[in-house]
């Protein structure tokens, strides 16, 4: 089969740039372009509005510099106005030698906005181009409210494109500008043009505000367009333009007759350096480069993915220099345990497996994700809690902390078949809750062991819902002994590790320390 060769054009430091709060620095404009064209290697870069301001002007030049020393100068497109020499003189200063001329593709905005007979307009157009080719310049022309102009006034988009087909241009691009076209309604308007006009070269723009941009690219390709315009994340006015990832991803998978030059490995750094330049958050369920598309959560999943890759399909993450992941929280299973465990190289027990799994689940009715950073540390928490029986419960409690009074607690606990409560004021909200403690064990006779360390510790990524782990050092029977409390919370979780302290303190033989390596196997990676 021969394949058709498809122009990618990125429109991301122009059209996607016009996203709202979005402005690059000329810095970030260069480096996204070295990306895009060096990495990503599409084929053209509209990166900028000729006369937006000094800022564009100066990012222009360091591109068009750059590009001029690496080859790329060809590359290079500048959104220009039919506006005389001025556009023009823009360009041959900022070193740019292409230029999309924006011309009106709609009988609407002709009149309504520029209040010219199509004859003036033709002719103001033919005069910018005249001038651009004069001066070395390339010339593509684009058709703004293309789309409008084919279902509101069909007669003047033909009449203007039987004007510019007569004309040394390179391209007409063909702008779906308010994102209001069908599938349907992209094939046949892009088929019939192709076929009335088959010398000339056309490049489809899709926008993306009834969410059906991907669908309109795919269509238009299918009827003939020699070139799609795309932005990184679908950055744009509006709901954003057609997304270069999930368009190059569905040309590679489901029009095989299609061939671009993109590198599918180098789209998710791209993305992820224009999040971090733009400030514009990826949606973490958006295809291809979103947070979570790659991500099983059910547990039912996981295991179906260790049976023959059930829930498998061809997005990859491996093609996109991503990696899969498998979800830790309520809707978990085992295998989506055993998933996160082989890549940590740990192997847990059929039994602590089980409970391990449990305690995930019961974390996961509160947080709304368990990481694979929190994992450790719930093994450790759960193996910790098996090496003793549960003698003294901590049934209720409530902390309080207000402005200008100090922090108190309400502490309600059994021990063996005894409920006792107290209540008692401290230094902090932790301190109160072990004087209130400290007060029920008087009334047993029984002194609470010395404190000698407390070490609170987060997974790494700075999440204010990580869970916290909190281990403290207490001393029993002249010996060391360190429990543990894990919780969002870090007071809960340290309440937790006073409780485990108690069982210790109550179960009198169980050793100093907790070994937990014996209750773990390790893996080879």
């Amino acid at each position: 089969m021969t394949r058709r060769y498809l122009e990618i054009m990125d429109t991301t430091l122009r059209d996607g740039e016009q996203t709202s709060g979005v402005s690059f620095s000329s810095a970030e404009k260069l480096t996204i372009a070295q990306l895009l064209l060096q990495e990503v290697r599409v084929d053209r870069l509209e990166v900028a509005s000729a006369r937006v301001s000094d800022g564009e002007f100066r990012a222009v030049k360091k591109i068009t510099e750059w590009a001029a020393d690496n080859g790329f100068l060809d590359k290079i497109e500048v959104l220009a106005f039919v506006d005389g020499d001025t556009s023009v003189n823009w360009m041959l200063e900022a070193g740019a030698q292409v230029m999309n001329l924006l011309t009106k593709g709609s009988l609407n905005h002709l009149v309504h906005q520029l209040r010219k007979t199509p004859e003036e307009h033709f002719a103001d157009i033919e005069k910018v181009i005249t001038l651009a080719r004069t001066c070395g310049i390339q010339c593509n022309v684009y058709l703004e409210d293309w789309s409008n102009g084919m279902l509101n006034s069909p007669e003047y988009v033909f009449q203007s494109l039987d004007f510019l087909t007569t004309l040394p241009i390179e391209r007409i691009l063909l702008p779906d500008t308010l994102g209001v076209l069908t599938p349907a309604q992209s094939y046949a308007f892009v088929k019939q043009i192709v076929d009335r006009y088959p010398s000339s070269h056309f490049d489809f723009h899709a926008h993306n505000d009834y969410d059906l941009s991907i669908a309109n690219v795919m269509e238009a390709v299918r009827a003939g367009a020699h070139g799609i315009h795309l932005t990184v994340n679908g950055m744009g006015e509006r709901a954003g333009n057609a997304p270069l990832a999930s368009a190059i991803a569905v040309l590679n998978d489901f029009m095989p007759e299609i061939e671009t030059s993109v590198d599918e490995q180098a789209l998710y750094a791209v993305s992820k350096l224009v999040e971090t330049f733009s400030g514009f958050r990826i949606p973490a369920n958006k295809p291809v480069v979103g947070e979570n598309v790659f991500t099983q959560t059910a547990g039912i999943h996981a295991d179906g993915d260790n049976k023959k890759n059930l829930y498998f399909n061809d997005l990859m993450p491996e093609r996109f220099g991503r990696q899969r992941r498998y979800a830790l929280g309520k809707t978990s299973g085992k295998a989506n345990i055993e998933k996160n465990l082989k890549e940590l190289g740990l192997q847990l027990s059929p039994e602590d497996l089980k409970k391990v799994t449990q305690r995930i689940i019961e974390l996961g009715d509160r947080k709304e994700m368990v990481t694979p950073d929190d994992l450790p540390y719930i093994i450790s928490d759960v193996l910790d809690s098996n090496l003793f029986e549960e003698h003294v419960v901590i049934q209720n409690y409530v902390l309080t902390h207000s402005r200008g009074l100090r922090p108190s607690a309400t502490l309600q606990i059994k021990i063996g078949d005894e409920v006792f409560e107290e209540n008692a004021q401290g230094d902090g909200q932790y301190d109160a809750f072990m004087n209130a403690l400290r007060k029920i064990y008087a009334r047993k006779q029984i002194d609470l062991p010395v404190l000698t360390d407390y070490a609170v510790r987060i997974p790494p990524g700075g999440k204010t819902d990580a869970l916290c782990e909190t281990i403290i050092t207490w001393i029993i029977d002249n010996r060391e002994v360190k429990t543990r409390g894990l919780d969002s919370d870090q007071t809960v979780s340290a309440i937790q590790a006073t409780q485990k302290m108690l069982n210790l303190m109550n179960a009198g033989s169980k050793p100093a320390t907790v070994d937990l390596s014996t209750r773990l196997v390790l893996q080879s990676p």
